[in-house]
């Protein structure tokens, strides 16, 4: 339900900003690899579970400082890898991303890549782009809580939300 729950927040992602694709690390807290966990747009269907070791460009800055970024000319970026956007089989022109936050650490980042209707909103942008990690990290934590719960120990308010959540985020048949 974790991933479905990620993989809804970076379809509503390239949507609202009209790009190319969207993605989410998670960082894997035994080996700091940033681990692709869902995708939207170029390179969906073949990149989840793919991993970058920690640090490893614009994600991993995001990651490792916990600010957000957005770059329109990746060929002037320092912190862009080239070569780590050429093993996904495309390389964005420019990328946008923030960080998860849970329990006051970085716990992933969100990117959008090569949105669309360039540049007149950014900053609006950037803070929009903030708001969606934030309810991202909000969800996973929300969901990762409920079910570590012993189920004796759940409130009712509690179950009829994880219920919600399940139904919200089943795939749809038909």
């Amino acid at each position: 339900m974790e991933r479905r729950l990620l993989q809804s927040i970076v379809e509503v992602a390239r949507h609202a900003f009209g790009a190319a694709a969207s993605s989410i690390f998670l960082i894997d807290p035994e080996t700091g690899d940033l681990v692709f966990e869902a995708v939207a747009g170029e390179g969906d269907g073949q990149l989840v579970g793919t991993r970058f070791p920690a640090g490893t460009g614009i994600a991993g800055w995001v990651a490792a400082s916990g600010q957000s970024m957005l770059v329109d000319d990746l060929r002037e970026s320092r912190h862009f890898s080239g070569e780590a956007a050429a093993s996904t089989g495309y390389v964005p022109d420019s990328i946008m991303a923030a960080p998860l936050f849970g329990d006051d650490e970085c716990v992933g980042v969100l990117e959008v890549l090569d949105r669309g209707a360039g540049g007149v909103r950014e900053m609006a942008d950037v803070e929009l782009l903030g708001l969606l990690a934030d309810q991202a990290a909000i969800g996973l934590e929300l969901l990762t809580r409920l079910r570590a719960a012993e189920p004796s120990n759940r409130s009712d308010k509690a179950l009829r939300l994880l219920e919600m959540a399940e139904s919200l985020l089943a795939p749809t048949h038909g």
